[in-house]
């Protein structure tokens, strides 16, 4: 007969807590029958990551580290959303909520902090959130999509991620701060300047040296946060951000010794021999650590001294902080402030906004701050805890790693060779050098993507990311080889864009599951990035088979409306060749008066928009304007938008042709039609060129002598002009050649790609020789032709007669705020 295990329960499922039980497992696998207690009602996830997740650049999904699987997989009963309300030391019993009694030989306190609430007057009021977990996030998500504007206590790091966040999502974010410098911790008052302006250029504003007085509200909700010299900042939501202290509760309640945190020896043992602690609920020699590289250290302590190894000791942590503060590099380590006897060497490049500073003292580095290129921060790092006379290369040391030793005749590459085994790599997830490389060689690791797979290396801030990749050249040698060509469409296949819709003709592919089936995708059921495209693909392959799915586009497809920042929706009739009547007016304004729509706005491209539509009048909206013959003008659509115009021969006293009524064919043939990315299409009558053909998707400008077609410009973020692509003589040759070099992108276009950007990927000259074959010109029109008899049908009109009706019903609601 086999012993029966030691029974292990860990209070905490989270990054703590779960990490020393892996560190277990490596170490002894079957030594312990394994029991972990979470609070939240989920699996163990990235916490570090809930800043992305909730400027919406991250899903939950992204940032889970341990899945239901690993806890299968490895016998560990989870019992989430199931908070321990008591130890009872005597018995070597936990006790939980439901009346649930769990034993235990070994026990180990993972429970983390608790934010501090500020004792400001109206701290009650519903609105007032603080940003530790994930249903923090939810609850700014939600305020978000509702609108308005948002107050954050706290310039640290979680109080700017937090207004960060909220900024993307479309509030007006502003952070108050106690301090006169953001992040007094980590930075001094130089880099705290340069943080302050590229808060203000990503839309958060900042207010320094401030003190909260009062959090005002009505109807027992936030309605503004007031200071001590007597202003008020409006707002919606307040977010206290102003630190974290030990959760202490359950071992204060049982007796063990508390300090400000659980108190621990070097083996990470509490006053009771079978207690352990780990995490920032614990205090060793004095000092609770809140970041997670002393963790990661305290986890391997802990997981050999649970495993027999008692020589194994936890001696503190030399603290460096490398992150990424809404979207800036930072790093900071050691004595980044200088002081008394040290010398300062400085770095600065305002058109790159980077800050470098390195601190010395007696010839050795006793500190660094760097802002905006933190990649040589390990090194300073290294340098300073080695104790390394750094004199001999003072001149080029804040240059970095590379110039200096390259000017000291060095490989810099002997530099990664020289690391140690156990060198951290990977602050975010403990990843050491002797980790990534072993798991390169004895699992045959060629990518980046694979390691990060295996190891966690560079999955989450990214930052270590170019180290990473070194330590992939030095382990391959000659096997070692940098991409090159096309990517893969995301990290769920090794597939290019090109080569998937190859075999969706192929093979006959007709459906997103068949697609992954037969490519291997590696993830169940794809990602937001491969969904959109593999759809959009399939919708251009097979017209009139494949049914769209609706759950792979965006919100705004979904509902074809454009959301806005305050969670309402604008809607764009569409107005042929930007042409409109009376009727087709009084119907849009008498929109405007019973919906009450705040705002009627002309745009650019010859249409009205009318802002502010809330979703469940959406329908009601469309209705009246399908009564007045309006259709959807596809704003919101990776698809043809809109044909702008002149007024052409017809009024114009320079016009050549009848640029109007080429505009109008054109609209009412291909509208409806879906495209890797949108469209816009313009047709000038003249060379002076009144509607901006020059600067269109596709652009036709009228000559005497016929038509010049022009393709491949932009005028949003990119901007350049179009070029000729051909020259027709008739309006019916103009309307054949557009059509079919429309369906050529749709063909040819990866998924998001405008097409200029096709364009410069294909070769003007390849477009041009295709449109130049007269066969191969009349096959693409007749494709595109055949497409358009199943894309040519209202979007409004299907919902008006209730075709996914579920989209408008409250009570069905997820998050919307999803790229666009």
């Amino acid at each position: 007969m086999t012993a029966s295990r030691e029974r292990l329960v860990v209070i905490g499922n989270g990054m703590a807590g779960c990490r020393a039980v892996e560190d277990i497992l490596k170490r002894s696998p079957d030594r312990y029958e394994i029991t972990i207690f979470g609070a939240e009602p989920r699996v163990n996830y990235n916490r570090i990551m809930l800043s992305p997740v909730l400027a919406g650049e991250k899903s939950f999904d992204d940032i889970v580290i341990n899945d239901a699987t690993w806890y299968a997989d490895n016998a560990i009963t989870l019992h989430a959303g199931r908070a321990v309300t008591a130890i009872d030391r005597a018995r070597k019993v936990v006790e939980a909520e439901g009346d649930l009694t769990v034993a235990y030989d070994k026990l180990i306190l993972a429970t983390g902090s608790d934010p501090v609430r500020l004792p400001l007057p109206g701290a009650d009021l519903k609105g007032v959130v603080t940003f530790r977990d994930l249903d923090d996030v939810d609850q700014m998500v939600a305020a978000a999509d509702a609108g308005g504007a948002a107050v954050v206590i706290g310039g640290g790091l979680l109080g700017l991620e937090a207004a960060y966040g909220l900024a993307r999502r479309g509030m007006k974010a502003t952070v108050v701060h106690l301090m006169d410098v953001l992040m007094e911790r980590q930075l001094d008052s130089a880099a705290g300047f340069l943080l302050t302006e590229a808060l203000a250029e990503r839309g958060v504003e900042t207010v320094l040296s401030a003190q909260s007085e009062a959090i005002l509200g009505e109807d027992a909700k936030v309605t503004g946060l007031k200071l001590q010299d007597g202003r008020v900042l409006p707002c919606s939501i307040l977010v206290m951000a102003v630190g974290i202290r030990p959760s202490t509760a359950l071992a204060r309640a049982c007796n063990l010794p508390v300090g400000r945190g659980v108190m621990v020896d070097d083996q990470m043992r509490t006053g009771d021999a079978d207690i352990y602690a780990v995490g920032e609920c614990a205090e060793h020699r004095g000092i609770a650590y809140g970041l997670v590289a002393p963790i990661w250290d305290m986890c391997k302590t802990l997981a050999a001294s649970l495993t027999g190894d008692e020589a194994a000791t936890y001696e503190g942590s030399l603290l460096s902080t490398r992150l990424k503060v809404s979207g800036v590099d930072v790093f900071s380590a050691g004595a980044f402030a200088g002081g008394e006897g040290c010398e300062d060497i400085v770095f600065r490049d305002a058109g790159r906004g980077v800050y470098k500073r390195v601190v010395l003292q007696d010839g050795k580095v006793a500190g660094a701050v760097l802002f905006g290129d933190a990649a040589d921060g390990g090194w300073y790092f290294d340098l300073m805890r080695q104790g390394a006379d750094v004199r001999g290369i003072r001149e080029t040391l804040i240059f970095g790693q590379a110039i200096t030793e390259g000017l000291s005749g060095l490989d810099p590459s002997a530099a990664v060779a020289a690391m140690s085994d156990d060198q951290e790599v990977c602050g975010c997830n403990g990843v050491c050098k002797g980790q990534i490389t072993g798991a390169i060689a004895a699992q045959g690791l060629t990518t980046l993507d694979a390691v990060r797979g295996v190891t966690k290396a560079s999955a989450s801030c990214g930052s270590c990311t170019p180290l990473v990749e070194k330590l992939l050249k030095l382990t391959l040698g000659d096997g070692f080889q940098a991409q090159t060509g096309p990517a893969p469409m995301c990290k769920c296949t090794h597939h290019t864009h090109d080569l998937v819709r190859q075999a969706i003709l192929a093979q006959d592919l007709k459906s997103i599951p068949a697609v992954m089936q037969a490519m291997e995708w590696t993830t169940p059921e794809g990602c937001a990035s491969c969904r959109p495209a593999l759809n959009y693909y399939l919708v251009c392959a097979w017209p009139g088979e494949y049914q769209d799915d609706k759950q792979s586009r965006f919100i705004n497809e979904r509902v074809h409306a454009n959301i806005q920042k305050d969670g309402t929706y604008s809607v764009v009739p569409r107005m042929w060749g930007g042409m409109t009547t009376p009727d087709e007016l009084r119907a849009i304004a008498d929109v405007a008066d019973k919906f009450s729509i705040p705002a009627v706005k002309v745009t650019g491209g010859q249409r009205i928009d009318l802002l502010g539509v809330k979703k469940d009048d959406l329908p009601a909206v469309w209705a009246d304007l399908n009564a007045a013959g309006m259709v959807s003008g596809h704003a919101y659509a990776k698809g043809l938008r809109t044909v702008k115009t002149c007024v052409g021969s017809d009024w114009c006293r320079f016009g050549t042709q009848d640029s109007t009524g080429l505009g109008m064919r054109l609209e009412k043939f291909m509208w409806g039609s879906w495209t890797p990315a949108k469209v816009k299409l313009g047709v000038s009558g003249c060379p002076r060129n009144c509607a901006e053909a020059t600067c269109k998707d596709v652009g036709v400008i009228c000559v005497d002598s016929g038509f010049e077609i022009h393709i491949g410009g932009a005028a949003g973020l990119h901007i350049r002009g179009t070029e000729v692509l051909t020259r027709v003589a008739s309006e019916d040759e103009a309307v054949w050649t557009i059509c079919a070099l429309v369906q050529l992108y749709r063909e040819q276009g990866w998924y998001l790609e405008r097409i200029y950007k096709w364009m410069d990927r294909v070769g003007l000259d390849a477009i041009k020789t295709v449109m130049a074959d007269e066969t191969e010109r009349r096959a693409l029109y007749d494709r595109f032709s055949y497409s358009q008899r199943f894309a040519r049908i209202d979007p409004w009109a299907e919902r008006v007669a209730g075709r996914h009706a579920e989209e408008f019903n409250p009570l069905s609601r997820r998050l919307e705020f999803a790229p666009a």
